[in-house]
């Protein structure tokens, strides 16, 4: 169910729960962004949250943030947030964890958060997910409908030879390697093996090499890239716009990463909590 605006919710209108998954707006806290932090008033919603954790009781919490949250402010932000969250009760560990590391070929560091309520705690350590061997990207670049560019498209060879890109590239060359990983989004074009850039709610850039030809990184593929699970995805493929499903990935926590957390929680709870 849709509850609307995080910020209007009225707490006793949620029906109680144990565990709280929350990703918390990081554009103010983001290097690529203009890093306001609390003076956005995105800034806030994390204050929200705790309310809503207070007002609930809840036991235990998983929380995403971008990186650049360790050093906003100097690091005074982490703080202000860590400080806020143990005076609601809650002891907390965090670390920043890349998406590559945990199931899915995607470069992606992000910040998480465990929490666990001070009255929940244990004689046990709370021990990190194991990170897994990095699978092959063929695997996730697979939709057959990816649209083709044009290797010849006289906007890609402009850019190809901007003042950044000029003689840099061969593209004969880069197209007879398969799954080759092309990031146009900056002046500058960035070659990735084996793993695709951050997905971005406003990247929609990513081209990759496959037989020859230059492809474009699809929705579809950009949820496997986030780890849904594929049959998950394949109900939603060609009912929702292109737009639309590359920001939700974008947007998206990494589900291969989440689920690995949640099992860490689960057995730091272990049979005694159940």
């Amino acid at each position: 169910m849709n509850y609307g605006d995080l910020t209007k919710i009225n707490p006793q209108d949620l029906p109680d729960f144990d565990v709280m998954i929350a990703g918390f707006p990081c554009q103010t806290f983001s290097v690529i962004g203009q890093r306001k932090g609390f003076e956005d008033e995105r800034g806030q919603i994390i204050y929200s949250l705790i309310e809503i954790l207070s007002a609930k009781n809840v036991s235990y919490f998983i929380l995403e943030n971008v990186k650049g949250l360790i050093n906003h402010d100097k690091g005074k932000t982490l703080k202000t947030i860590l400080f806020a969250l143990n005076d609601a009760g809650y002891k907390v560990e965090y670390k920043v964890l890349n998406s590559n590391r945990y199931g899915v070929p995607q470069m992606r560091e992000r910040i998480y958060f465990i929490g666990i309520r001070k009255d929940k705690l244990n004689k046990k350590v709370f021990r990190w997910a194991t990170p897994k061997n990095l699978p092959k990207i063929r695997d996730y670049l697979c939709d057959d409908n990816s649209p083709i560019l044009n290797k010849n498209d006289k906007t890609f060879i402009k850019y190809l030879n901007n003042k950044y890109n000029q003689g840099k590239f061969n593209l004969e060359e880069l197209l007879k390697q398969d799954y080759l990983v092309l990031d146009t989004r900056q002046s500058d074009l960035r070659i990735y093996k084996e793993m695709v850039p951050t997905l971005r709610t406003g990247r929609h850039g990513i081209l990759y090499v496959k037989k020859g030809e230059l492809h474009k990184l699809t929705g579809y593929e950009s949820l496997l890239l986030q780890g849904f699970d594929r049959d998950y995805v394949n109900k939603i493929k060609d009912k929702i716009s292109e737009t639309h499903l590359l920001s939700q990935a974008g947007n998206a926590m990494t589900v291969s990463i989440i689920e690995s957390l949640a099992k860490s929680l689960v057995n730091y709870i272990g049979d005694d909590n159940e």
